[in-house]
């Protein structure tokens, strides 16, 4: 029995941050994939190679992790004052959808190389020599990025000594900024609380701070928990009683946030909200064997992505924990020894990150005018993605 061809779609392969993931220019993709809609999602996990029972994605790009399991679409912008529309989905490795709710704030930092080698950005704003600043529309929470991306004789650097932890070999620096980052168009606090009870049936009733900042995240205490804030990977997701627990705080969480309406749909909506643990500054092994020292680190902060502990650290829970920071009283600021603060310091299973944020009480309301971080980024491979025609 004959079978039609594979057919091939321009595609950049991306490191960004502590993440991977497969880019796309709108235009590229096939006319019916333009859209939103279920020919987009068949195309982009079949890209990836989802839903895999195996949980490997062999017969794809994905590299089995939520780390990896991504893909990105962008085109110029449609908003005034900016350059490029970014668009991203987490693809699920085991079941057969992508969730388009949330950002990944480590492939933001690969945005504006992208943009810029790929046209989407005016040639007359980008410099020969020096930095280039992309104004990036985050298409899925609607907030606005600003990538500081570094240049050489016109084009992109990619290489340097920039190390971040997470990320075995330097490279260049790129500065992003997260402006007015309270996620989508909810309160920063949608319960009005910094810090709220929240009961978890077989759990019990939690201390939570549910912050909307980067990403919806909720943090708990590591000794709540029954950890110390030091575990790195395989001490959480080698444990499926532990991996239960963590997913029923995230679907009450979800629901007390508003971002549900019913507990089962959580189920699909697997990418936010995240969920934290945070402890007071400890030394510990690092998963490279680093040691890091209680002396050099505000807080410790161990989150789940997709069902997982991460590896190091996602972008946008950065944001939510650099935010969450630097407003007195909520766990992750009384867990960094509390106060007025504007950057933190914090462990992750890979080592350190240092994020700053921009807080103000106005009017009895806390807003965070910008959080910073810096990444890395660089093209991995760039040509085709082949995929059967189903």
């Amino acid at each position: 029995m004959a079978h039609p061809p594979q057919i091939r779609v321009p595609a950049t392969y991306m490191r960004g941050g502590t993440s991977k993931g497969v880019f796309f220019n709108l235009t590229d993709l096939p006319e019916a994939a333009q859209v939103p809609g279920k020919a987009r999602d068949a195309l982009l996990l079949r890209v990836i190679g989802s839903p895999d029972p195996y949980g490997k994605q062999i017969d794809g790009m994905g590299g089995a992790t939520s780390s990896t399991s991504k893909t990105v679409i962008l085109s110029k912008s449609r908003q005034p004052d900016h350059d490029v529309d970014y668009l991203f989905g987490q693809v699920a490795i085991d079941q057969p959808f992508v969730d388009w709710s949330g950002n990944c704030g480590n492939l933001t930092a690969a945005v504006g190389a992208f943009a810029i080698s790929n046209g989407l950005v005016d040639a007359g704003q980008i410099p020969d020599q020096g930095m280039a600043t992309v104004r990036i529309w985050q298409a899925n929470i609607k907030k606005t990025i600003i990538a500081h991306v570094p240049m050489t004789h016109g084009a992109v650097q990619e290489t340097g000594d920039f190390v971040l932890d997470g990320v075995t070999f330097p490279a260049a620096e790129v500065q992003v900024e997260f402006l007015d980052p309270a996620a989508g168009e909810g309160a920063l606090f949608p319960t009005g609380h910094r810090v709220d009870d929240l009961e978890v049936p077989g759990v019990g009733t939690l201390k939570t701070t549910m912050i909307n900042a980067g990403i919806p995240t909720i943090f708990i205490n590591a000794e709540d928990v029954g950890y110390q804030g030091t575990e790195l990977q395989e001490v959480i997701n080698g444990d499926n009683k532990a991996l239960a627990m963590f997913e029923s705080i995230r679907a009450y969480g979800a629901l007390r946030m508003g971002l549900i309406s019913r507990l089962e749909e959580a189920e699909t909506r697997q990418h936010t909200p995240k969920v934290a643990f945070v402890a007071e500054p400890k030394s510990y092994i690092s998963s490279s064997g680093k040691a890091v020292s209680a002396d050099d680190i505000d807080l410790l902060v161990r989150a789940l992505s997709m069902g997982k502990l991460h590896h190091a650290m996602m972008g946008t829970a950065a944001v939510a924990i650099g935010t969450a920071a630097a407003i007195p009283g909520t766990l992750v600021n009384l867990a960094a020894g509390g106060g007025e603060r504007h950057s933190v310091h914090f462990g992750h299973p890979s080592g350190t990150l240092k994020v700053g944020a921009e807080a103000v009480l106005k009017d009895g309301q806390w807003t965070v005018t910008k959080a910073i971080m810096s990444r890395s980024a660089r093209v991995l491979m760039e040509g085709w993605v082949r995929l059967p025609v189903e």
